[in-house]
């Protein structure tokens, strides 16, 4: 294992103390380009979408419903649920 510095280890902790937010956020930029893309880089940010919603612990059988609609306004729904909590 590596020796971190200070600095490092309290980037490092502040980076997994606020990952939820982070994932959120990020959630919410897919969701943009998502609107605008198509074909591929569709897609590709279907699958980012879904890598964050696992990391927010959304389960996956709603992460399944909202790929299989394909509908960047059903995963903004959920987006504003989350922002609910």
């Amino acid at each position: 294992m590596a020796n971190h510095s200070r600095y490092q280890e309290r980037v490092i902790k502040n980076y997994y103390k606020n990952r939820d937010a982070i994932s959120l956020q990020r959630v919410q930029e897919l969701v943009t380009e998502l609107y605008l893309s198509e074909g591929k880089k569709r897609e590709k940010h279907w699958q980012s979408i879904v890598g964050h919603l696992q990391k927010l612990e959304i389960k996956q059988a709603r992460i399944d419903q909202l790929r299989k609609l394909d509908d960047p306004a059903n995963v903004a729904t959920l987006i504003q649920e989350l922002m609910g909590k």
